[in-house]
């Protein structure tokens, strides 16, 4: 069976918390790598007597959680879930948990941006949208509305929870006409959903110039450039005065709660605001965050570890 290793660069105070959050994303093992677990060899008990302190200069500065994963259709979601994580860890712990660089192997020396295609295969979100991959085939049923998507090394091939939950439910409150704005666009599979679902204008926007230049070639390939535009950029900057009816953000918890506020003036009385990339453990923190800001709650829907939130802008 093919493997894709997972590394995680660290501290030894992280390691252990680096190491629950691989597991809750679906590892099937880890491995922690640690200078410090090392006895000083210049002080001898037993077995120690015939470590090399060679074999300790060679090993590496950063601590290393390694985590291993099946290469199946969730693992590019799970890679961007495992991302997300790592930002969260960031965000809201007070002591060093180091770089949190995320790094991916082949056990086999194959590319895993490959290997894990023979497993993405077409399936539906919501009652109509169907995702499919450029490169697989599909026969459209009555009704079905296709995304056609290749994710690259963005976020968001539909198959994580939280990218299928806010497709849901952009699928429940987009009736046609509406504005809408993704934040954190990533594939711009939220975008083009939102598009197909009968939105006017859609603005796709991401900080991330990789993330966005995978949005443009996903928003060509489903022929909706008229309706759909990705661009680089933080929608919070002052130069930025876009409006939307809908926006929705799939993102983390710490972002969702710092946006919630200044958000609002980019969203029309009565709009709605669909927020997801919440793991289960940050939901109050959002929630409190959302109700600070005046929003109106309408809905919250659970998926495994992760919590997606539609409220009103009143």
């Amino acid at each position: 069976m093919d493997w894709i290793k997972v590394t995680v660069h660290t501290t030894s105070e992280g390691a252990e918390l680096v190491t629950e959050q691989l597991m809750q994303e679906g590892a099937e093992g880890t491995m922690v790598e640690d200078r410090a677990d090392i006895p000083d060899p210049t002080k001898p008990n037993g077995i120690w007597e015939i470590i090399d302190p060679k074999m300790i200069d060679a090993m590496p500065e950063d601590v290393l959680v390694h985590a291993w994963f099946q290469p199946d259709d969730k693992f590019a979601d799970r890679m961007g879930a495992i991302r997300l994580r790592m930002e969260q860890i960031r965000a809201a712990v007070d002591f060093d948990c180091g770089s949190l660089n995320v790094e991916t192997l082949d056990v086999r020396d194959e590319d895993w941006s490959e290997v894990w295609k023979q497993f993405y295969k077409p399936f539906r979100a919501g009652r109509h949208l169907v995702v499919k991959p450029t490169w697989e085939t599909y026969e459209a049923q009555e009704g079905d509305k296709i995304i056609e998507i290749d994710p690259g090394m963005a976020f968001g091939n539909g198959t994580h929870e939280t990218t299928g939950m806010c497709l849901e439910m952009l699928e429940d409150v987009l009736t046609g006409d509406e504005h809408v704005i993704d934040v954190g666009t990533g594939s711009g599979i939220l975008a083009i959903g939102a598009a197909m679902l009968g939105a006017k204008d859609v603005l796709a926007i991401d900080i991330d110039p990789v993330a966005v230049r995978v949005a443009k070639e996903n928003i060509e390939r489903n022929g909706i450039a008229d309706e759909v535009t990705a661009i680089e950029g933080n929608l919070l900057d002052a130069s930025n005065d876009a409006m939307c009816d809908v926006c929705v953000a799939n993102i983390i918890a710490d972002v969702i709660c710092f946006f919630a506020q200044p958000l609002k003036s980019h969203i029309t009385p009565g709009g709605t605001f669909i927020c997801s990339g919440i793991i289960k453990e940050r939901e109050q923190d959002v929630v409190d965050a959302l109700n600070a800001a005046e929003y109106d709650i309408q809905e919250i829907r659970h998926k495994g570890e992760w919590v997606a939130i539609r409220c009103g802008r009143n």
